[in-house]
């Protein structure tokens, strides 16, 4: 128990570094999506409460998935109507700090845990597939996060990994994270195949300063949410930057729906502790076509619904119908999306 509050201790130290970025976006003449909220929608038994809900997915039958961080890290499954179901991973040894939680194609549940240091595919009733990194062992006692310059990038080896995404031929995609600054590229069978970015920070396109959200669309180019570096990358397959999106504020999380016609829900959130000034620049959420040309946007930050409080991370499985967590007010919120006026183009 020592070493898990020691190592979760240090993570909310190294995470409050971040939660000053802010930036209010610079687009314009966007048009505001209208939308009802139901931040109800989830039926916990009795004494069970969520925590920080830092992740959210849905599998193809509608079922709601939250990973979120309460006294342990945990994975909650519903049903479509909110009801619970089951808990997913009970005392795993890859839950520490959970970041991101993802379902593939064939409804495997992919989780990503930021102080385990690994991601895991689950299928869909619950059984460990693949494990891609590894947790630093207990015998080495707690483990430190670098100070410094943070030692060169391993193939299988993370350090504090955000999220995770496939190809349609099934490759993995994973975006590593804190204190490396990269995208890794690996095969279906978790090979590893290539990399944009590196241990080191950078600016240039291809390079990354905190990758903190990733998806990957249905042409195969990967969606990447350059979180500190205050936009979007969209890179190739094989991980050649193609373009940036410089105009949307923080690059916080990406989400690509699904079937096709396509679109990218882009999130500028308001960051952790909400200081004075942020509820004025951020919170709101960017639809956008996957050439980049932004269709419109909701929300903003507040405490109650349907404001938002720091949205982590969103599923847009069906673009008309979004599920939102968020941080600091331990929330999910199902959004449905109203039609807007059409228009010719996007707003730039």
């Amino acid at each position: 128990m020592k070493r898990i509050l020691t190592s979760s201790l240090a993570l909310m130290v190294l995470v409050a570094a971040h939660a000053f970025a802010q930036r209010k976006a610079t687009i314009e003449n966007v048009p505001e999506i209208p939308f009802t909220s139901a931040p109800n929608l989830l039926k916990l038994p009795p004494g069970e409460y969520l925590g920080e809900s830092v992740a959210v997915a849905t599998n193809s039958k509608g079922h709601i998935f939250v990973y979120h961080r309460s006294a342990n890290t945990r994975l909650f499954e519903f049903d479509r109507s909110g009801n619970f179901l089951k808990e997913i991973g009970s005392g795993y040894y890859g839950f520490e700090f959970a970041h991101s939680v993802r379902v593939d194609k064939d409804d495997n549940i992919w989780t990503v845990d930021e102080g385990a240091n690994m991601i895991t595919k689950f299928s869909p009733d619950g059984k460990v597939l693949m494990v891609l990194g590894r947790r630093p062992p207990a015998v080495l006692g707690a483990q430190a996060y670098p100070v410094g310059p943070n030692v060169p990038a391993e193939k299988y080896i993370f350090c504090r990994p955000t999220d995770v995404g496939w190809d349609p031929q099934g490759n993995i995609f994973v975006s590593d994270g804190y204190c490396n600054n990269r995208v890794v590229k690996y095969d279906k069978d978790g090979r590893f195949l290539a990399q944009a970015g590196s241990e080191k920070a950078g600016k240039a396109l291809g390079e990354f300063n905190l990758p903190h959200g990733l998806q990957v669309d249905g042409q195969g180019n990967v969606w990447v949410a350059d979180r500190t570096n205050f936009r979007y990358q969209v890179l190739d397959n094989n991980l050649k930057p193609m373009r940036e999106i410089t105009n949307l504020g923080v690059g916080w999380t990406v989400c690509i729906s699904a079937g096709p016609h396509q679109y990218a829900f882009l999130s500028n959130s308001n960051p952790n502790g909400n200081m004075p000034g942020t509820w004025e620049t951020t919170g709101e959420i960017y639809k956008a076509e996957l050439d980049g040309a932004v269709i419109g946007k909701f929300g903003h930050p507040g405490k109650l619904a349907p404001g938002f409080q720091v949205v982590h991370m969103l599923d847009c499985r069906n673009p008309n119908e979004i599920i939102t967590g968020e941080i600091e007010s331990w929330r999910v919120q199902k959004l449905i999306l109203q039609p807007i006026a059409a228009q010719v183009g996007g707003a730039r």
